[in-house]
């Protein structure tokens, strides 16, 4: 089969086109931060002498080259030209937002994701031609989009084939009405728009990481390498990807055919799991364009995602390399698309006993 670039998260701008903005239009209903910015991180003063969670890394002021430039097969269509990129110290999650933190969240918030939300019509009118008909109220109806494996091979440049909007589908119904999430506590949330993740991240007293701590995390200390383990192959052993033929047949080779329990696969060098595979991560960033895929000006306002997930197959996407890059509109929501969330530095004291169990 010809190898195919083109971003795994192409199938979002062509989604979208059929859903006529609905998706994006569901942010006005969703908790967080309403004109795009991350929420921001005001208590650095007040709490500098708080231990550092134990849940938590402690990454290092530091410079490096970020991005990856032309990797032959390898190379994808928002890769970024590599540059000198500089972070401050700061903190980050272990791993990825689990189902029942969040569940911890809406108990204590009663936040609603953008998926659990209706459409509102009066909004989505605004954006529409002058008189448009009135959406049904199905067509407003909840939901997020999910992966249903075809039973035949299939041209992969029609990701409509494998991806389909569900009613019903958010983060406590990961594969849509009728599931749940009962033994999958340890596992990452999904259908979690940007708007969500920043609503979470506020509420733990964090933020959303910026695309640079992201990455720089994600090497684990290591300068150039193509992976956050190095230079070496990924293996079933290293990250929770997808083996088999995509998107037909998932064999499981690396014991998941969907998302793993958080930490499953082993640490880089900060001590941080699951930087390749398992979920795609939100970031704060905007994105304005990539090395081969440059953002026009009328494209509508995304945010840059990062770190692969159990989807991702060399035959379509190397999302799990620490430079590869995606985008989507903060209101997207997914089954394969989660969140961990970071601090600054100075909000605590490393070096003092560790809070958390």
């Amino acid at each position: 089969m010809r190898r195919v670039v083109n971003s795994p998260w192409r199938h979002i701008q062509r989604i979208i086109e059929l859903y006529a903005r609905i998706i994006a239009l569901t942010s006005i209903a969703a908790c967080g931060a309403r004109d795009g910015r991350p929420v921001a991180d005001t208590t650095g003063a007040l709490v500098a002498t708080t231990p550092l969670p134990v849940d938590m890394a402690a990454i290092p002021a530091g410079t490096f080259t970020m991005g990856a430039g032309a990797m032959g097969a390898m190379t994808m269509p928002n890769d970024d030209r590599p540059h000198t990129a500089t972070v401050a110290a700061f903190v980050i999650d272990h791993h990825e937002v689990t189902n029942a933190d969040f569940a911890a969240f809406v108990r204590a918030t009663k936040h609603q994701t953008t998926a659990e939300l209706p459409i509102p019509w009066e909004t989505l009118q605004k954006e529409l031609p002058p008189g448009t008909p009135r959406f049904s109220d199905d067509k407003l109806a909840p939901g997020s989009l999910i992966f249903h494996a075809p039973d035949h091979d299939v041209p992969l440049t029609d990701e409509l084939v494998w991806w389909r909007w569900t009613k019903g589908a958010n983060w406590q119904h990961p594969t849509g009405p009728g599931s749940d999430t009962v033994g999958l506590g340890q596992h990452p949330v999904v259908h979690v728009s940007w708007h969500d993740a920043g609503a979470y991240c506020a509420w733990a007293g964090k933020r959303l990481p910026t695309e640079t701590e992201w990455e720089f995390a994600a090497r684990g200390g290591l300068e150039g390498k193509t992976f956050a383990w190095g230079d070496d192959s990924i293996t079933p052993a290293r990250a929770n990807v997808w083996q088999g033929t995509f998107p037909r047949r998932n064999t499981g080779q690396d014991g998941f055919v969907g998302t793993a329990p958080v930490g499953s696969f082993p640490a880089n060098g900060y001590g941080l799991r699951d930087m390749a595979g398992n979920v795609w991560e939100w970031t704060a960033d905007r994105f304005a364009g990539g090395m081969m895929d440059p953002q026009s000006a009328d494209a509508p306002e995304e945010r840059i995602i990062r770190g692969g997930s159990f989807m991702c197959h060399a035959s379509y996407c190397t999302g799990y390399r620490v430079a590869a890059r995606m985008h989507a509109t903060p209101a997207t929501s997914l089954m394969n698309t989660g969140f961990r969330c970071a601090a600054d530095r100075r909000r605590y004291a490393v070096d003092a006993k560790p809070t958390g169990p």
